[in-house]
C-alpha cells in the first residue's frame, strides 16, 4: 500500500503548489497612473495569461490591438533581456510596426504553428523553457480549460502570456466565451489629434478593460505605444502620468 502511495507523491506536491495562496507577485506597470490606478495591482500581474481582442472587425481596430500587446511585451523584455515568442498560424506581422511600438524584429522569435491546437503547446513549451521574456499568440478558439493551463503555467513561470484572441466571424465577440485569463482587453483606432502643420499625429486607441479578477472594468483614450512600448494620456484629456520605469511587486491581500 505504501508503495502505491509514494506513486501518487509528485502528485501530491504538485497541487499543494497549486493550492498555496500566493502572497506576492511582480508587477508590469504601464507607466500612465490613468491605467495603473485602476488596476488591482497598480499594473499587470507578470505572471499570468492576458486577453485582447479588437473593438470591430476592422483592420485599423486588428492593428491597434496587435501594437498594444506589442508595447506590454517591449516592455517586458526591456526589463528582463530576454526576447519574445510571436505565435500565430498567420504569417500576417509587419515588423516596422512593431519597432514602432518598442518590439525590435532581432529581439522577436516567430513561431507558426499550423492550427491553434499546436500553437497552444507551443506555448506551454516555451513558458516550461523559459528562454522568452515574454510569448505573445494569436487564436480564434480557445477552449477554458486551455486558458485554466496557460494561466497556470504563467503564474508559475512569472512570465506574461499574451493571447489575442481573433474573430471566427465578422460579428463573433471572442470574448463571448469563458477564460481563465487574468486581464481580457478590448482595443480600438480613435481618431488622432488635429496637428497645426500638415501630417499624421501620434495614435490614438481606445482601450477598455472588459474584466479583471479583484477590480472593476473601465474604459479611456490613450495615444498608442511609442518606440520603448509605453502608452500615454492625450495632455486635452487629462494629465499626463509620470513614467514608471521597470516592475513592481505587489503583496495580494
Amino acid at each position: 500500500m505504501s508503495a502505491a502511495l509514494d506513486s501518487f507523491a509528485p502528485s501530491i506536491a504538485h497541487l499543494r503548489t497549486i493550492a498555496t495562496p500566493v502572497t506576492e507577485y511582480r508587477v508590469l506597470p504601464f507607466g500612465v497612473d490613468e491605467i495603473d490606478s485602476r488596476l488591482g495591482a497598480g499594473g499587470l500581474r507578470a505572471g499570468a495569461l492576458h486577453e485582447a481582442t479588437a473593438q470591430s472587425a476592422a483592420l485599423v481596430d486588428d492593428a491597434a490591438t496587435t501594437l498594444f500587446l506589442a508595447g506590454i511585451a517591449a516592455r517586458e523584455a526591456a526589463n528582463t533581456g530576454g526576447p519574445v515568442l510571436w505565435a500565430s498560424c498567420r504569417a500576417d506581422l509587419y515588423a516596422p510596426a512593431l519597432e514602432q511600438a518598442g518590439l525590435a524584429s532581432a529581439n522577436v522569435i516567430y513561431a507558426q504553428p499550423q492550427d491553434d491546437a499546436a500553437l497552444l503547446a507551443v506555448i506551454e513549451d516555451a513558458v516550461r523553457d523559459g528562454t522568452p521574456s515574454a510569448i505573445i499568440a494569436e487564436a480564434s478558439k480557445v477552449a477554458m480549460v486551455a486558458t485554466r493551463r496557460l494561466q497556470l503555467v504563467a503564474a508559475e513561470a512569472d512570465m506574461p502570456v499574451l493571447l489575442l484572441r481573433r474573430r471566427r466571424g465578422r460579428d463573433q465577440d471572442p470574448f463571448s466565451e469563458p477564460s481563465a485569463a487574468w486581464t481580457r482587453w478590448r482595443i480600438g483606432s480613435a481618431p488622432s489629434a488635429r496637428l497645426d502643420v500638415a501630417g499624421v499625429g501620434r495614435a490614438r486607441w481606445s482601450v477598455e478593460l472588459a474584466r479583471q479578477r479583484g477590480g472593476a472594468s473601465f474604459s479611456l483614450i490613450v495615444e498608442g505605444s511609442d518606440e520603448t512600448g509605453r502608452l500615454a494620456v492625450p495632455a486635452e484629456l487629462g494629465h499626463r502620468a509620470a513614467e514608471t520605469v521597470g516592475t513592481a511587486r505587489y503583496a495580494a491581500a
